[in-house]
C-alpha cells in the first residue's frame, strides 16, 4: 500500500487542482508519512510474526518444514518463516541491548511458555550423557510435543543457550552442581548443551527429528564415585571443570535409601553439621549451584551435637515431632552462613524448589503425570507443601543477600525455576522412566517418575536462565 502511494504521477494533476485543493493535498501528504511510518515500523519489527498456538501446531509446521521426517533422510527446508530465537536481531536492537542487561529490564522468572518450532538444541542421539531414566525418546515416549516450547518472560526474551559463549566465558574457570537427583538431571542438561557433535537425529516412533548441533566441546570425565553419583568433567581446549558434587541434604546425613525410594531404615541428619563433600572443595570453585529438594520431605531423624532432638514423620517411633519448616529453614541459614562468611567469594547460584507433578496419587501409590503439553498460568498452583518450602528458601535467600552489605548482594543469585516448572506437567519422565514400558502389555501398570525431566526438555532453559545470570553482568 505504501508503495504505491508513493508511486502516484503528482505531474498529471492541473495547476488548478493543486491550487485548489491544498486540504486534499495535506491530507494526502499525512497519510503517505503514516504509511511509511508503518512501513518501518514492521520492517523492523520481529514481534508480530504469528506463532502456533498449540504444540500440535507446532509440531505440524516442523513437519511441514521438513524437521520431522519419515526416515531421516530429507533436510530441512530453509524457506519457512523463521520464528528462531537465535535469529539476528535488527542492529538497533542489539545497540540497546548491550547498553542495558536484561537483569534491569525484567524478572526472569515471571512469563510463560511459548511454541517453538525449533525444538530442541540436541537429543537423545546426539548426547552421550543422558542417563537412562532420563532418556524419554529412547525408552519409548511417543509424543514429542513438549519439545517445542519455550520460556518467555514477560518484558523481555532470553535467547537458546550459546555453548560457544559460555565455554568462551569460562575459560579457566571450574563450576560445581551441589545437591540431590535433581541437580544430576540438570548437570546432564548443562553438559549436552555444551558437548561439541555432528547434526543430529532424535527418533520418535516412525519420524525423526533432524535437529542442527550447536555445542562447542565434547568432555572428558575425569573422576566418578563408587556409584557414580558424584563425578566431575573436564572440557581441556577451555581448561573449563564441572563438578556434580552428591549431597541430597547439603548437610551430614546417613541415607539408608536405595534408587527405587525404598528404605530400610530413617535417614539421620545432622542439621549442625554441613556435608563436608561439597565445604571440602568450596574453595575450588568459581561458580557454584547449589539447590534442597524433595528428599527434605521423607521420614528423618533430626540429630544436634549428635544427640536426637526431633523426627520428621515417624509415627513408630517414640521421638517428638520436630517441624520440618523449622529444620529447613535452619539447614538452609547454615549453608547461607557458611557462603557469606567465607573469605572465598564464588559466584554462588540457589536453585528454588522443584515441585512434582503427581496425579491421582504419589510415586508409590500410582500416581501419574500424562498430560502433554503446559499448564496455562494458574491453571496449578502447586502443592501447599511446594509453596511452604520455597517461601523459606526466598527467605533464607533474602536473608543472606543483604545481610553484610553489597558483597553478599553480588556474589549470591536466585535461580527461580519454581513457576516455570511448575507450568510443565508434560516434560516428566512419567512412565518412560525405564526402557519401553508398554511393548508386552499397552495396559501395564508402571511406576511413573513425575520429579525428574526428560532430555532434551524444559530443564534446559534452566541452564539458559544461568547463562542471562552470568553472562550479563
Amino acid at each position: 500500500m505504501v508503495k504505491g502511494r508513493m508511486g502516484w504521477d503528482w505531474e498529471a494533476w492541473s495547476v488548478h487542482q493543486r491550487k485548489s485543493n491544498h486540504v486534499v493535498v495535506k491530507l494526502l501528504v499525512f497519510v503517505i508519512l503514516v504509511g511509511l511510518s508503518f512501513r518501518l515500523l514492521f520492517s523492523h519489527s520481529t514481534d508480530f510474526q504469528a506463532v502456533p498456538g498449540s504444540p500440535v501446531a507446532v509440531a505440524e509446521i516442523a513437519a511441514s518444514a521438513g524437521a520431522v521426517v519419515g526416515l531421516g533422510n530429507a533436510k530441512p527446508h530453509t524457506d519457512l518463516p523463521s520464528t528462531d530465537a537465535s535469529a539476528p536481531a535488527p542492529k538497533a536492537t542489539l545497540d540497546v541491548e548491550e547498553q542495558v542487561s536484561q537483569q534491569d529490564k525484567c524478572d526472569l522468572f515471571t512469563g510463560e511458555w511459548i511454541p517453538n518450532p525449533s525444538g530442541p538444541l540436541y537429543t537423545n542421539e546426539s548426547c552421550r550423557f543422558i542417563e537412562p531414566p532420563q532418556n524419554c525418546m529412547k525408552n519409548g515416549r511417543p509424543d514429542v510435543g513438549y519439545l517445542f516450547w519455550r520460556w518467555e518472560p514477560h518484558g523481555c526474551h532470553v535467547p537458546p543457550f550459546n555453548a560457544t559463549k559460555f565455554l568462551g566465558t569460562m575459560q579457566n574457570k571450574s563450576w560445581a552442581l551441589v545437591g540431590d537427583s535433581i541437580l544430576r538431571n540438570h548437570a546432564q542438561s548443562l553438559i549436552c548443551l555444551l558437548s561439541k557433535l555432528s547434526t543430529s537425529s532424535l527418533a520418535s516412533g516412525s519420524s525423526v527429528l533432524l535437529v542442527p548441533k550447536l555445542g562447542a566441546e565434547d568432555p572428558v570425565e575425569v573422576y566418578h564415585d563408587d556409584q557414580y553419583k558424584s563425578r566431575r568433567w573436564h572440557f581441556p581446549s577451555h581448561n573449563f571443570t564441572l563438578s556434580l558434587i552428591w549431597s541430597p541434604f547439603l548437610i551430614k546425613a546417613e541415607i539408608f535409601e536405595n534408587d527405587d525410594g525404598e528404605s530400610k531404615s530413617e535417614n539421620q541428619l545432622h542439621i549442625d553439621m554441613l556435608d563436608k563433600k561439597w565445604t571440602s572443595q568450596y574453595n575450588s570453585f568459581d561458580y557454584i549451584v547449589i539447590s534442597g529438594g524433595q528428599w527434605f520431605l521423607k521420614t528423618a531423624i533430626y540429630l544436634e551435637n549428635n544427640t536426637v532432638v526431633g523426627c520428621h514423620y515417624c509415627p513408630k517411633l517414640n521421638i517428638s515431632e520436630l517441624s520440618l519448616e523449622s529444620a529447613y529453614s535452619k539447614i538452609l541459614s547454615s549453608v547461607f552462613g557458611f557462603v557469606t562468611a567465607s573469605k572465598h567469594k564464588p559466584v554462588v547460584i540457589y536453585r528454588t524448589w522443584t515441585p512434582d507433578h503427581f496425579e491421582n496419587g504419589e510415586w508409590f501409590s500410582g500416581g501419574k503425570c500424562n498430560r502433554t503439553s503446559p499448564y496455562k498460568i494458574e491453571e496449578f498452583n502447586g502443592k501447599d507443601v511446594d509453596l511452604v518450602m520455597r517461601n523459606i528458601e526466598l527467605e533464607e535467600f533474602d536473608r543472606a543477600a543483604t545481610a553484610n552489605g553489597s558483597e553478599n548482594v553480588a556474589n549470591l543469585k536466585l535461580l527461580d525455576t519454581y513457576q516455570l516448572s511448575l507450568l510443565r506437567p508434560d516434560a516428566h519422565s512419567g512412565p518412560y522412566r525405564t526402557f519401553r514400558p508398554f511393548d508386552k502389555n499397552k495396559n501395564a501398570k508402571v511406576q511413573n517418575d513425575c520429579l525428574h525431566w526428560c532430555l532434551p526438555g524444559a530443564i534446559d532453559t534452566w541452564n539458559e536462565l544461568i547463562m542471562e545470570l552470568i553472562t550479563n553482568e
